[in-house]
């Protein structure tokens, strides 16, 4: 039985430098800053900052002194994501029932106020050292009590929702968390690729995607798969300790103008193999985009049976190489783009032996 989880609320970072990255986020990738909770809002323990881009709601947080908790979290992962929170109708039933169905409690149902109403949390945990928090807004006016409005706009790129978030788990532990996304959240399998859909020469991995019945929310699970040499999985699982979040994928319906301006705000992109385009056209047929153009942005192309998408990711987005952003368009496909895996591998094998990890 599924738990009715509306969307997803907000995705949590912790980092070293909350106004740092939510500098770099407004000037690289166009998000507004919208909402601010620190010292000079009377929560001195850490600093958050609400970054928002469509219905792509970020927090980025920093703990303040030496003695919290989080810094260990830091330490241990670097940046990167602690929290994909979800928006319920009923946060305590949803916490508890969680529990019972086999979910660890991370924080058990309270209530948080301020003169913008009243909003119920709850968290439980989830892989590595992420949680998911559930949020019954009853109706608040604000982002969450405690933030105080803060509006800072950006030049926003044209990115209008979260379309998937992917895991990294470690080898032989994907079957058992897409067993746990089934039994405690009523997420179901979506879709499977194993080391013969997603590998190279030299490393595999194997994919299962579970989501909510409205495909509203989808979480692709990775694990690394046997090959002669190191996944980027296991590179993930290294440099991250555990697991954890690899990449969100960000939803936009121009692709070609959002790709554009983010190159000119600097952020650097994988870049396609060489050849990419000498034969992609004859697979995927017919699409609306202008082909030259594509090529011309190094943009990957994909097609299934309900339609083609059109996708690109960034190279890591801090010095370890955890964390990233697919940009996503989908004009009618539902799939993650089975056919850009080997030349996504291949890519990404090179910036592995760049940096002596392959």
């Amino acid at each position: 039985m599924s738990l009715e989880l509306k969307r997803i609320h907000h995705v949590e970072f912790l980092v070293g430098n909350a106004k740092q990255a939510a500098y770099f986020y407004r000037k690289a990738f166009g998000f507004d800053q919208v909402a601010y909770r620190g010292p000079e809002t009377g929560y001195r323990k850490r600093a958050s900052y609400v970054l928002r881009q469509g219905d792509i709601w970020l927090v980025f947080t920093t703990p303040l002194h030496h003695d919290d908790s989080l810094n260990i979290w830091l330490t241990l992962h670097g940046d990167g994501v602690r929290d994909i929170a979800f928006e319920v109708r009923d946060a305590a039933a949803i916490h508890d029932e969680a529990v019972a169905r086999g979910a660890t409690s991370d924080r058990p149902p309270r209530e948080f106020s301020d003169d913008q109403g009243t909003v119920k949390m709850a968290k439980i945990q989830t892989y590595g050292e992420v949680v998911h928090t559930f949020v019954e807004r009853g109706g608040y006016r604000g982002f969450l009590p405690g933030f105080r409005i803060q509006e800072i706009k950006g030049e926003g790129v044209g990115l209008s929702c979260i379309d998937h978030v992917v895991g990294n788990v470690e080898d032989n532990r994907m079957d058992a968390w897409v067993r746990w996304y089934d039994e405690v959240l009523g997420m179901d399998r979506f879709v499977s690729y194993d080391d013969k859909d997603i590998s190279t020469e030299f490393t595999a991995l194997r994919s299962t995607v579970v989501a909510t019945d409205d495909r509203r929310i989808k979480f692709p699970i990775n694990e690394p798969a046997a090959g002669r040499r190191k996944s980027q999985i296991q590179e993930y699982i290294d440099h991250n300790v555990t697991a954890g979040v690899q990449h969100l994928a960000l939803r936009t319906d121009d692709i070609l103008g959002s790709i554009a301006a983010l190159r000119r705000n600097g952020v650097e992109f994988l870049q396609v193999p060489a050849g990419y385009y000498d034969h992609v056209w004859q697979t995927i047929g017919e699409i609306a985009e202008d082909h030259e153009r594509v090529r011309e942005l190094g943009i990957l192309v994909d097609r299934d049976e309900t339609g083609y998408l059109l996708q690109l990711f960034t190279r890591p987005l801090q010095d370890r190489p955890t964390f990233f952003v697919e940009i996503i368009q989908r004009a009618g496909s539902e799939s993650f783009g089975k056919g850009n895996f080997k030349a996504l591998f291949v890519t990404i094998e090179q910036e592995q032996a760049l940096r002596g990890n392959l």
